[in-house]
């Protein structure tokens, strides 16, 4: 099916975020699901192959040209699989998530503690697409909240932890979310925490390929949902239709969410959408009846009237196989960037931005191809002030900065 796994060898197999890429072999539907008016010819096949029942999506925006908003700065190296960066409020310093069970910290200079803020390793296994996957802080600072996979069975996990300056403590953590997980793959990977203090977490569909148990579009499941935790401590749908939304993140300026949600073997797409409060119409983003803007066989979709189309999209060519979702530039000192998204491919490494506006405007997208390139790209990072960085699953961070900076030196 999906190319990656030869194209990208070893590198993928150890790693979280390129098996997040990746479907897994192709298997028949479960027993009692049933197409929708299935063709008698075709009814033996699985749902996934049968001629489509619903018409495509809008086209995907073109890519307009290429544009060079930025150049990269290697900040820190030698990490252990990183997948994530993140700052946390009224601390200088930025939080590096290892996918094999370790938050580690970067001081001044790009220099990595030896003792790490917190060690999961004996919770969690960095296995395929498992291991601690994504954190984020609450509370001004004060609790760290995660999400990882357990060390057995390799379920949903999110934990609340209370966060000292140097370490949090891990004894005192209290489980805000668990979710049985059937397969080994699409875990999601982002947590998290919007204007208000509530807990946003992304989960993946289930795993294995093409959605066999059709439970992206399921109510009775939060597989392949977004989820939010209410102040009241209840959790609710807030989006469905996601296959695997690895990375995702609010934008600091509107509010509105931007993720990059993993594709099959044709479509990766970024979304982005406003969260609904409790009670309004849950937007659906077509997973598995649709793959970005192509129907996807015989597969059901729950609702049509809230079908949220792709703000962007690209095909599985020239080696690109794995969305990783970034975010909405709004620090002072890119100023080429400046309100534009940026997201990139892990494999092929191109990177891409839009202008924000572009998800209200479609006429003002202005989708654009940036001229650095960074193979492995696991993830985007934001600190306090609204900078962005990058990093590779090679253990490499890299700040974004101004053209003509340089792509040498530290912070």
């Amino acid at each position: 099916m999906r190319a990656v796994a030869l194209a990208t060898g070893l590198l993928l197999a150890a790693t979280a975020t390129a098996a997040a890429g990746c479907a897994a072999d192709a298997v028949d539907e479960p027993d009692g699901a049933t197409a929708a008016r299935p063709a008698a010819r075709t009814s033996t096949l699985p749902l996934w192959r049968q001629p489509p029942d619903k018409p495509p999506g809008p086209a995907p925006a073109p890519v307009v040209g290429d544009r060079r908003s930025f150049a990269l700065r290697e900040v820190a190296r030698g990490l252990r699989q990183p997948n994530q960066l993140v700052a946390r409020p009224g601390d200088d310093r930025l939080y590096v998530v290892e996918q094999r069970g370790v938050v580690r910290v970067l001081g001044a200079g790009g220099a990595v503690r030896d003792e790490p803020f917190l060690d999961l390793r004996a919770r969690t296994r960095a296995l395929g697409e498992q291991g601690l996957l994504s954190l984020a802080f609450a509370d001004e600072g004060r609790t760290a909240v995660v999400l990882h996979t357990t060390r057995r069975g390799g379920h949903s996990r999110v934990l609340a932890i209370p966060a000292g300056e140097h370490r949090a403590a891990l004894d005192r953590a209290r489980t805000l979310l668990a979710v049985r997980q059937p397969f080994e793959n699409h875990k999601g990977g982002t947590v998290l925490v919007d204007e208000r203090g509530r807990v946003v977490v992304g989960l993946g569909d289930g795993g294995s390929a093409f959605d066999p148990g059709q439970r992206a579009q399921d109510p009775r499941t939060q597989l392949g949902k977004l989820l939010r935790r209410g102040l009241d401590g209840r959790w609710e749908v807030v989006a469905t239709g996601l296959r695997n939304p690895f990375r995702m993140s609010f934008d600091r300026e509107t509010g509105r969410l931007w993720l990059g949600d993993v594709g099959q073997d044709r479509v990766e797409e970024v979304d982005a959408l406003f969260l609904p409060e409790t009670g309004a119409p849950v937007p659906n983003l077509g997973w598995a009846a649709y793959e970005g803007d192509l129907p996807l066989g015989r597969k059901r979709l729950a609702s049509r009237a809230q079908l949220t189309w792709p703000v962007a999209s690209y095909r599985h060519r020239d080696g690109h196989c794995s969305v990783t979702g970034g975010f909405v530039s709004r620090g002072p000192r890119l100023d080429a960037l400046r309100g534009r998204y940026v997201f990139g491919d892990f494999c092929r490494g191109t990177m891409w931005s839009l202008d924000a506006a572009g998800a209200e405007d479609p006429a003002r997208l202005d989708l654009r191809r940036e001229a650095e390139r960074l193979p492995g790209l696991v993830s985007f990072g934001e600190d306090g002030r609204g900078e962005l960085y990058a990093l590779t699953i090679d253990g490499v961070v890299h700040r974004l900065v101004a053209p003509g900076s340089g792509a040498q030196g530290r912070r």
